[in-house]
């Protein structure tokens, strides 16, 4: 008879259930650390990362398991002299004895190479209950109960891992094919290594296909910019991984910097430039993200970071990341709009792929989730072509030799504009890149710095700073055997700052951050490991070598930019909402916090946006460029110019006033810790003595021997 037949299942054991050993660890780190949340994704979500109803009063015949979201098989009863205690509850029903062997068999299978076995640091195994394992049981005394495997799946595993589903945001490291440490062949690591970095595409090149074109740069300028980008972006992500948080985190171009750029870009003083508009609006760029980024520097290494974790948390973190992506619903459809048999159909390709086809697999890799926003690319690139060449998307007669604003008719004026957004020939960005091309620093000139430039991108690396902080504990929760302490976390925003420095310097046109999306990159490939992120960074820095792909990005038709944006967006906004996992969702403190951040982000920036749009301002701006001529037509008027500039500029962005409403009232409205849901961080006492988190922070080459006495920025 089947186990799951309500006959056949073992009497439940006395209730209340007879207490847990004391040596018996608690289900997580973060548990461990003091963290016990009632609605949080940590304790009630299953693996979908959707949270679950609140906690109901437990069945005794089938007990869920916390870990796994899901609830436990029960095995097939068998008379024995004593029932085994199994968390606290009468589960098993083989004697002690006759405890099945751990499934090495599914192990080998879920782990095809072989992987560190060391998870521990090579520490003797102990039964204390912060020790990651515990010592076997001799043949004489009982051993302790099944738990979830440690890293090195040494444990009895009580959940078939056959039945885990891998679309999970909230995935524990059981699920993961590789860890943090796990080092892969030369081939998987390779290959690992690009798929992740493939999956971040967009995220990695859309932006300099915005801003370029918004400074007045040619498809050659766009060319040359994607090209720094790759190579600043794999260069940083090797510093972040060696000397950073060590987390597998990618650095880029984040968007949290893309508004207050097109802010600049769209200054009064830039509107009437003449000659070549890139280089000189470039420079300015590059003088307030290197001061910028200064500060953010300063902010980490000096510790300050460190006291600043105290008042931000995930009710802080989710409405201001959110606001980043709602910020630039102007931007996204509108552009679309442009063609939209194009557009449409690149939307609808990649939410096809993510959502509706995101369980096929392809030889066990899910490649339509993985890669749904390269492959939508693709698929609407090549009908885009064929259109081209087959003659129906042509030109009418209309002259397009002749300059827009010297057409006379409309109907060729219009039909020009649509072309442009429709045909894939329109850019020459291919032919005019070089095979190859070197980056190098102060390409575009030297900076040039003014103090009401540098404030507004100060506010904004200190937003970044905030996004980051989430990405930390997310990513830790998923790959690392605890969560990095205060200090790694200062460290790991230090190196940010120093990392966007170079992205000044190189002239990206942006600063360097830790990408959002790079977490839900992570829980869907289920690759963790520190050495294929790595990997992935070298080969990135070999491509951006070749001018030629470079130029191939560049040549991407901009309605398909803005159709990859809307996703993108809207992906953006999903993350920053789902760091309310770490809360009480439910709460209506909670509830009001976001529900009120979210709002006045949208309306107070919509009253100072609506002074762009008077008669004085600079109307030939498109008009999803009109949110950002704000910076001197805004309703702060002062006797002092560059005042006004810069609280027009800050007050008109969406996430400083998601990030300040947030923080006000997060911080001022009474609320216990669980409710507010504190992010957990491990105390530096404890990562000392373990050999496990010092193996997953600690700085490598023997670094950290000589920084010991910077406790505010380590372990």
């Amino acid at each position: 008879m089947s186990s799951s037949d309500p006959k056949a299942r073992p009497k439940p054991g006395p209730w209340p259930p007879a207490p847990e050993s004391s040596a018996m660890p608690l289900s997580t780190w973060a548990k461990r650390t003091g963290f016990r949340p009632k609605f949080s994704g940590e304790a009630n979500a299953g693996d979908s990362g959707q949270m679950s109803q609140p906690p109901r009063p437990r069945e005794p015949d089938n007990q869920p398991d916390l870990e796994a979201g899901r609830a436990r098989p029960q095995p097939q009863p068998q008379p024995q002299p004593a029932p085994v205690v199994v968390n606290g509850q009468a589960g098993g029903d083989k004697p002690a004895a006759a405890l099945p062997p751990p499934p090495t068999a599914n192990k080998e299978k879920d782990q095809p190479v072989k992987k560190r076995r060391d998870s521990d640091g090579g520490a003797p195994k102990s039964s204390s209950p912060g020790a990651n394992r515990r010592a076997a049981p001799s043949s004489n005394e009982q051993p302790p109960p099944p738990r979830r495997p440690s890293r090195n799946g040494e444990v009895v595993d009580v959940v078939n891992q056959s039945t885990v589903d891998e679309d999970g945001f909230m995935g524990r490291p059981s699920h993961m094919k590789y860890e943090l440490r796990d080092s892969p062949g030369l081939v998987p690591v390779g290959f690992f290594g690009f798929q992740h970095y493939l999956s971040m595409l967009g995220s990695l090149v859309l932006i300099p296909l915005v801003i370029v074109p918004a400074m007045g740069g040619k498809h050659e300028d766009v060319a040359a910019v994607v090209s720094t980008v790759l190579f600043v972006s794999g260069l940083t992500t090797l510093l972040h991984t060696f000397f950073g948080s060590r987390l597998p985190l990618i650095q880029g171009p984040s968007f949290v910097y893309l508004a207050p750029v097109l802010a600049i870009i769209n200054s009064p003083e830039f509107q009437g430039l003449k000659g070549n508009s890139f280089k000189h609006i470039m420079k300015e760029i590059q003088g307030a993200v290197i001061i910028a980024s200064a500060f953010q520097a300063i902010l980490g290494y000096s510790g300050l970071m460190g006291l600043l974790l105290r008042f931000i948390n995930p009710v802080v973190v989710s409405p201001t990341i959110a606001a980043v992506g709602l910020s630039f619903y102007s931007y996204g459809f509108p552009l679309v709009g442009n063609c939209l048999e194009i557009g449409i159909v690149q939307i609808l390709l990649v939410i096809v792929f993510s959502l509706y086809l995101r369980k096929i697999s392809i030889f066990g890799h899910r490649v339509f989730l993985i890669y749904a926003v390269p492959l939508g690319l693709a698929i609407s690139w090549a009908a885009a072509f064929l259109l081209t060449e087959a003659g129906l998307y042509n030109y009418k007669g209309c002259d397009i030799n002749i300059p827009a604003s010297n057409i006379v008719s409309e109907h060729c004026r219009k039909h020009i504009s649509r072309m442009k957004y429709c045909r894939v020939d329109t850019s020459q960005a291919l032919k005019a890149s070089p095979w190859f091309r070197f980056p190098y620093p102060l390409q575009w000139g030297t900076p040039v710095f003014h103090w009401k430039l540098a404030i507004v991108m100060c506010v904004v690396s200190l937003i970044a700073s905030v996004d980051s902080v989430g990405s930390y504990h997310a990513s830790a929760l998923l790959v690392a055997s605890r969560p990095p302490t205060p200090g790694v976390l200062s460290r790991g925003i230090g190196l940010e700052g120093l990392s966007s420095i170079l992205a000044g310097l190189w002239g990206t046109g942006t600063g360097s951050s830790t990408l959002t999306e790079n977490v839900h990159t992570i829980a869907v490939t289920k690759v963790g490991s520190r050495r294929a992120v790595e990997v992935g960074a070298c080969v990135l820095i070999l491509l951006s070598l070749v001018g030629k792909i470079g130029g191939f990005i560049a040549s991407i038709p901009q309605v398909m930019v803005a159709a990859l944006l809307c996703f993108m967006w809207a992906m953006l906004t999903a993350l920053g909402l789902s760091n309310l996992r770490y809360s009480e969702a439910g709460s209506s403190r909670n509830i009001i916090i976001v529900g009120l951040s979210l709002f006045f982000s949208l309306s107070i920036p919509a009253y100072f946006q609506q002074y762009g749009i008077s008669p004085n301002s600079n109307l030939s701006a498109p008009s999803y460029f009109q949110p950002y001529i704000v910076a001197s037509h805004g309703p702060f008027r002062t006797p002092y110019r560059g005042l006004n500039y810069v609280m027009n500029t800050l007050l008109s962005l969406h996430m400083v006033i998601a990030f300040l409403v947030a923080f006000m009232l997060d911080n001022t409205v009474p609320g216990s810790k669980q409710e507010r849901g504190v992010y957990v961080w491990s105390e530096h006492e404890v990562a000392r003595r373990e050999p496990a988190v010092a193996k997953d922070y600690e700085l490598p080459f023997r670094v950290s021997k000589f920084f010991r006495w910077v406790k505010w920025v380590g372990l």
